[in-house]
């Protein structure tokens, strides 16, 4: 799948390949993370995401493949790019008794050395620097506030916040909204989609399909190791299919006639109260409401609707995202 030049990607890998215990964890994976996206990685627990994300910062080296980012292919080129990718794998540990600012700047001191390790012209984080990473993930104003005060939500921004100290093109983020409260996961959403409009490219893997679906334009999704779809968000819900819902008070007579037409596949009708929903092509719904209607239906409205993500989801992977 040609989705554009390297110059334009984040992140580029080509078959990636690492196996533990005889086993080929991630098998042959290429992906193809558009500058400037926010970019859904998705499978079951056990898939290969987070190795995935190892391999891709330098934490894990693969038994075959490349990985090039931010346009950097040769490995020491790669890890002089590392300086401008901000990551939260594991977040770090604060101090429940510091500010989130001083737990900032704590955390400076203790990462600068590896930074510089990675980019020499790096010196130390001013007050600027970490006023404005609080700024940026809205926390400016709590930045005097003791961290065992904070919210779940404000916390996981206080971890993002961490990651942008130094300036950043690409964020990768594992899990962001893991363990966090509905207002701590609408929180991190609304984040994402700032740090993106500022030009940032984000990289997030998670399992929180609803979340997925509302804020990324690309999505990748593994399982056992091997990538099964890479493409639009929309694409990957239209994988399933059109569907079309039609409401009638004669659900029972609709149902008969629809399964009599043979257009309809096996076990694809959703039968409710005063509506039937059913997989067909825009060619058959004229079909269909034709039959209908000369069958004695009384169809009040007839449209087409989308599968969710999380359907597609399981119809590719077998298994629903909740089942890490």
């Amino acid at each position: 799948m040609n989705l554009g030049s390297s110059n334009s990607l984040a992140i580029e890998t080509e078959d990636l390949t690492k196996a533990f215990g005889g086993r080929n964890v991630v098998d042959s994976l290429s992906l193809h993370v558009p500058a400037g996206s926010i970019y859904g990685f998705l499978g079951p627990n056990g898939s290969g995401k987070t190795t995935t994300i190892r391999m891709i910062l330098g934490l894990v080296f693969p038994d075959r493949g490349t990985v090039t980012l931010l346009a950097a292919k040769d490995p020491k080129e790669r890890r002089a790019r590392l300086s401008r990718v901000g990551m939260l794998v594991e977040g770090p540990a604060f101090y429940p008794y510091l500010s989130g600012y001083d737990n900032l700047k704590r955390f400076s001191q203790i990462a600068l050395p590896a930074q510089r390790h990675l980019d020499h012209s790096l010196s130390k984080v001013s007050k600027s620097a970490i006023e404005s990473a609080l700024e940026r993930v809205g926390l400016l104003e709590a930045a005097g506030k003791k961290y065992r005060a904070y919210s779940l939500g404000m916390k996981q921004r206080l971890s993002i916040a961490a990651a942008l100290l130094w300036p950043r093109e690409l964020l990768v983020l594992d899990e962001p909204t893991n363990g966090l409260d509905p207002q701590g996961i609408v929180e991190v959403r609304e984040l994402m989609t700032t740090l993106q409009k500022q030009g940032m490219t984000i990289f997030v893997s998670s399992h929180i399909l609803s979340e997925v679906e509302i804020i990324c334009s690309n999505i990748a999704v593994m399982r056992e190791g091997k990538l099964l779809f890479e493409g639009s968000t929309q694409s990957f819900r239209g994988s399933l299919g059109e569907r079309f819902e039609l409401e009638t008070a004669d659900v029972g007579l609709a149902e008969s006639i629809l399964s009599g037409l043979g257009l309809v596949e096996p076990g694809s009708l959703v039968i409710g109260h005063d509506r039937i929903t059913a997989k067909l092509t825009t060619e058959d719904i004229a079909r269909v409401v034709a039959a209908l209607v000369k069958g004695g239906v009384g169809v009040r409205a007839v449209g087409k609707t989308s599968h969710s993500l999380e359907e597609a989801f399981v119809n590719m992977t077998g298994r629903s995202s909740s089942a890490r």
